[in-house]
């Protein structure tokens, strides 16, 4: 996020400085705005990198929550796998010192669709591992991949949380920044329409003498 001010108008550098863990900038804090704005002719500059800046958060923040959503729906996924790659697993171990018959069960082939399936003690399984590629693992590999795979899934969802929060945050700022600059134009308008007036009065009266 490079948005910065025109040195050559003489407006302050409004770059973000600093960034959270994954490097998404902070956005400026302005309390007073005559440290950004020295004149009027400056105003409409500000207010549109304030503006850009702020767009460029909203992008983040639907970005994050798409990735934040996604996770959500992958999570689960991981766990069920898992617990079942866990569970052959155990019964693989018991099956090594006792004889141990097929395990009779139903596997999931689309919403409303099941179908019966006989499954002997086993010692590997086969993983998807996206692009249509699976493999072939050993129970014992499987399982310290699949763990490592939530862990890591968990994390990241951690992460988009945390981010969310602070883009949220940054869009709060720059929108405090703007009314504020906003503001003090409106101000300034006035006092030079005040100005104005008065220089007015003035000048007739002098007329009348």
């Amino acid at each position: 996020m490079a948005t910065t001010a025109n040195a050559d108008d003489g407006l302050k550098d409004i770059t973000p400085g600093a960034t959270n863990p994954r490097g998404i900038p902070t956005a400026p804090f302005i309390d007073r705005v005559e440290d950004y704005v020295a004149n009027r002719s400056q105003v409409e500059s500000v207010l549109k990198n304030f503006q850009e800046m702020i767009s460029k958060y909203q992008f983040m923040e639907t970005s994050t929550t798409r990735r934040l959503s996604g996770l959500d729906d992958k999570i689960p996924d991981i766990s069920k796998t898992l617990e079942m790659v866990q569970f052959l697993h155990t019964r693989h171990a018991s099956s090594s010192s006792s004889s141990s018959s097929d395990l009779h069960t139903t596997f999931e082939l689309n919403d409303t669709l099941y179908a019966h399936a006989l499954i002997p003690p086993t010692s590997e399984v086969y993983l998807w591992l996206g692009a249509n590629v699976m493999l072939s693992y050993p129970l014992d590999e499987a399982e310290e991949l699949l763990s490592a795979k939530l862990e890591g899934a968990k994390e990241k969802r951690k992460e988009c949380e945390e981010d969310i929060e602070f883009l949220r945050e940054q869009i709060t700022t720059l929108e405090v920044a703007t009314a504020r600059v906003y503001n003090w134009d409106v101000g300034v308008r006035r006092k030079e329409r005040e100005g104005a007036g008065g220089k007015a009065v003035k000048v007739g009266e002098e007329e009348e003498d």
